[in-house]
């Protein structure tokens, strides 16, 4: 059984010793001088420590469990249990993903959204056709397509287009979803193209009428709401599925259980047509810059001899990867992962070749020996990763892609999940949470000035393999399972702070 000390205890233990040592100075034989230096708390403490072992087996995790901790500065491990059992490291991978982005492509990389024409801009009008055109975006959303709809106006001159408008979106593979195992309708596991718009989900949004309900399907930001009809909502006469997709050719075709719904409410829903969904925003919003355009036509490539009208960028990658870490967005890590991807190797053919190659590179790169990776995200659970590997990776990665600087603070927590504010012991780490599967990785700062590279994962498969696909949104036990782990997490994150600080 694990001995947990509390201040209590270790105040009430100096207060011992110190009266034992009194008494014995009072002594006829005593010495005059101490025969030893006495005993400092944070010494105490180390000593109250469990091993790591009994620490993880009081934790009673189902599954597997993969530890190690080493020093940045030396490399050396200074503490492990079971290193090389790899498991799902889920959105810790990101963190992977953003070394490899940040060496392929560099911190300073913009994604790039065009708008092209097939002949030039003469008395506002195109006497040709309008191209828009993606560049693998994943932070492409309503706001930035309205800034381009009002540019065409104004900057370019454009009031009106006589021929196509046609959308290219082959900048990356297209992509129904990136884990087929997960629910059709979880938000996180969008449809992905070169061509992307806020985050490929649409706001779905129900209000009850009388004996109907009013539901809007819509592309908004902070500011603008278009209504989107190229993903559909019917409410149908049923508890259960909750909820229904079937591909509708150029649109999504959703429908909701009536007896699911209640008064009234809203989720993100994930869209499978990327770019069709942004060609349908774009065509709205110039149409209120008084640009009219047909149809869009969707095509696979750029036609010869068009010429930019105007460009549209991103944030610099340093910035999008900061956020990704942050928010986890698994689009994100996708785009980016493919996007360097096709630098590095010319081409992408599927998310699974992509990953390969990811896999490749950090072999190469990070020393890495047995990464395992099918996507870029972490979120397929065939996917990975030993604690030992990761760590490699960390140690590398600090050295030479300055990852350390991208990660969340990651604070300290006592055993009821309450945040030790100003604890000296500092944290940056990225999570990973999939159904009976955890994770975290990053970098610890002691007091002393000692820094330490960690990875931490957990995962009960056989539970997991046990889900139904619609389970997975929100399984019995998963919650308790994610809390145990994370307390867990926190209990080694402590512990490492007291033994190898000083």
């Amino acid at each position: 059984m694990t001995r947990q000390v509390t201040r209590r205890a270790v105040l009430g233990g100096l207060a011992s010793a110190m009266v034992a040592q009194t008494a014995f100075a009072q002594s006829a034989l005593a010495p005059t001088t101490s025969l030893r230096p006495a005993a400092r708390a944070e010494d105490i403490l180390k000593t109250y420590q469990p091993p790591l072992s009994a620490l993880i087996e009081d934790a009673g995790l189902a599954g597997n469990v993969s530890v190690q901790v080493a020093d940045v500065k030396t490399g050396l491990v200074l503490e492990s249990h079971n290193p090389l059992r790899a498991l799902p490291p889920a959105s810790v991978a990101k963190a992977l993903t953003a070394c490899y982005a940040l060496d392929v492509l560099g911190p300073g990389y913009h994604f790039q959204t065009r708008i092209l024409a097939t002949a030039p801009v003469t008395n506002g009008r195109i006497n040709g056709d309008l191209i828009l055109a993606g560049g693998g975006d994943p932070t492409f959303d309503t706001d930035a397509i309205a800034a381009i709809a009002k540019r065409l106006r104004e900057e370019a001159g454009v009031t009106e287009v006589t021929g196509r408008f046609l959308v290219w979106g082959g900048a990356l593979p297209a992509l129904n979803g990136i884990d087929s195992e997960q629910p059709d309708q979880v938000g996180y596991n969008p449809g992905i193209s070169g061509l992307n718009l806020n985050f490929n989900r649409v706001h779905f949004e129900w209000q009850r009428a009388g004996d109907r309900y009013n539901v809007t399907v819509d592309a908004r930001s902070s500011t603008l709401r278009p209504d989107v009809r190229s993903a559909r909502m019917r409410v149908e006469a049923r508890n259960h599925p909750v909820y229904t997709y079937k591909d509708g050719g150029d649109f999504d075709d959703w429908t909701v259980a009536r007896g699911a719904l209640g008064r009234n409410g809203a989720r993100w829903l994930p869209v499978r047509k990327p770019a069709r969904y942004a060609a349908e925003v774009f065509q709205i919003l110039a149409r209120s810059n008084g640009i009219v355009l047909k149809s869009p036509e969707l095509i696979d490539s750029v036609p010869s001899g068009a010429v930019t009208v105007l460009t549209h960028e991103s944030a610099p990658l340093r910035i999008i990867l900061r956020d990704m870490l942050k928010f986890s967005t698994n689009i994100t890590a996708e785009c980016v992962g493919m996007t360097a991807t096709a630098k590095r190797v010319g081409a992408v053919s599927s998310l699974k070749a992509s990953a390969d190659a990811m896999n490749a590179w950090a072999k190469d790169t990070l020393g890495m020996s047995s990464v395992a990776l099918e996507d870029h995200s972490g979120l397929g659970d065939d996917s990975r990763l030993s604690a030992r590997d990761m760590v490699v990776a960390l140690i590398a990665a600090r050295k030479t892609m300055g990852i350390k600087p991208l990660l969340k603070e990651h604070p300290l927590r006592d055993e009821d999940r309450k945040i030790l504010e100003d604890h000296p012991v500092k944290v940056h780490a990225k999570t990973g949470t999939l159904n009976f599967v955890s994770g975290l990785g990053g970098f610890i700062d002691l007091p002393d000035g000692t820094e330490l590279a960690f990875a931490y994962f957990s995962a009960d498969l056989p539970r997991r393999d046990s889900l139904t696909r619609e389970q997975r949104e929100d399984p019995p036990g998963g919650q308790s399972y994610a809390v145990a782990s994370r307390k867990l997490q926190q209990r080694l994150l402590a512990r490492w702070g007291i033994l190898y600080n000083g």
